[in-house]
């Protein structure tokens, strides 16, 4: 028994003990279920493997010798710019349903549950990719997010770092760029490393190397005959929150081209006249796999994601044009609000904008909107969704969600309704 366990009362010995059956379990059936749909690819394997360290394992992240890792709540917060510290940025949103029921007693009822998992992780000091965290980077995108920035800073060095609610006022993005300024100063402060040109045009290069791939990845998602599920590119996305950049993009490239050569034998992983379902709204965090697996085990095609926790954090590359570190500072406070598609902002048209080119490039048949319970940002924008949705002649269904498995059945009974109406052309 390590020193830690030796330092904890006997309840708290047996809450962890709880804590690590329970999430174990969740964790090992949501794996197994992605495993179970039919074909899998063999290169999806090592982001499976990274999901089961952190989850099922207990593991921390494996980062080089000697660098620290930084959590981030957000993907607001710039990899490249903790890239530019010697350290490694690890996205921390998590969908832990064991997590959440014990943070549930640090949060209010109504507060999202996603917040609540990750005061549940925080607290119960059992998952070592949270705890062994240098610095915490919360971005202010909501109020629970603005009270976790503070309930954290109580326990560990944290970085609150401002969003604007207007991104196209030019002083918006001058508070942002000191923003990332201080953000900086945190960092060198834990890694030791400051603020250099060198590091940033590395940090720039890591990530524009994950772009380019991940750019080929959304190629091949977009091919018709489908070369893979849904389920398996959330599982990818994913699993870059826990893993260093340069080896996500070897794993992906390994991936690519696997798919490429499935592609050029003619096969593909499902039928053609299964609906083709796309799915956004709130993040859906690992082990919080139910909606998307639930898509597709009824019989449908998670053939693409509008989510913080898929694609939309790594797609908009930032436009370097000024290669200073003021220039690259403000490039990448421009990526992180113009173009991004997050509810947070007062002015969201060019969230309207994404879901229509979505459906287009990606064939999209129906949407549905993920609202987890507190979550009031992507919640108010349901309405307008619905109505841009229906000029359009795609059927939509707003599905609410807690972090728990009591409501997988009204949830399969609802998917498995929205799929039948989209095969049949009925009426909800």
């Amino acid at each position: 028994m390590n020193d830690t366990l030796l330092s904890l009362s006997p309840a708290e010995r047996r809450q962890r003990e709880r804590f690590a059956r329970k999430s174990t379990a969740v964790a090992e059936n949501m794996l197994r279920r992605v495993c179970a749909l039919s074909h899998c690819p063999e290169a999806l394997t090592p982001f499976l493997d990274t999901l089961r360290r952190v989850y099922i394992d207990k593991e921390d992240v494996q980062t080089p010798e000697g660098v620290p890792t930084v959590g981030t709540y957000c993907v607001m917060v710039p990899p490249e710019l903790v890239y530019a510290h010697g350290a490694m940025p690890v996205k921390l949103c998590s969908g832990s349903y064991t997590a959440f029921s014990i943070g549930d007693d640090h949060a209010p009822r109504d507060a999202c549950p996603l917040v609540k998992a990750v005061m549940g992780a925080e607290t119960i000091d059992a998952l070592p990719v949270y705890q062994n965290c240098s610095l915490m980077a919360v971005p202010v995108t909501c109020d629970c997010k603005k009270k976790l920035a503070g309930w954290l800073s109580q326990r560990r060095p944290t970085a609150t770092l401002y969003v604007p609610s207007n991104r196209e006022r030019d002083e918006s993005l001058e508070q942002l760029v000191r923003t990332l300024y201080g953000l900086s100063d945190q960092l060198a402060a834990v890694t030791g490393v400051p603020l250099r040109y060198e590091g940033l045009e590395y940090g720039c290069r890591v990530m524009a190397n994950a772009q380019r791939e991940l750019s080929r990845f959304i190629a091949l998602r977009r091919r018709y005959p489908t070369v893979l599920r849904g389920s398996f590119a959330m599982a990818v996305m994913n699993a870059m929150s826990y893993t260093w950049a340069p080896r996500w993009t070897r794993q992906l490239r390994a991936l690519n081209d696997e798919l490429e050569q499935r592609a050029k034998a003619g096969e593909r992983a499902v039928r053609d006249n299964i609906p083709r379902i796309l799915l956004t709204g709130s993040p859906v965090a690992f082990p919080n796999f139910k909606l998307p697996l639930l898509i597709e085990e009824m019989g449908g095609l998670l053939a693409a994601d509008e989510t913080c926790m898929g694609e939309r954090g790594l797609y908009d590359p930032p436009a370097l044009v000024d290669r200073s570190v003021d220039g690259i500072l403000r490039a990448l406070a421009n990526r992180a609000t113009r173009p991004c598609t997050c509810p947070s902002f007062t002015d969201n048209r060019r969230r309207l904008y994404r879901v229509r080119q979505l459906i287009e490039d990606y064939q999209i048949q129906g949407v549905i909107y993920h609202v987890l319970r507190g979550c009031l940002v992507y919640d108010y924008e349901y309405q307008r969704m619905e109505e841009e949705l229906e000029q359009l002649g795609i059927p939509v269904i707003r599905i609410e969600t807690d972090y728990n498995e009591e409501d997988v059945e009204q949830l399969r009974i609802r998917v498995e309704a929205f799929l039948e109406l989209i095969k049949y052309g009925g009426a909800l």
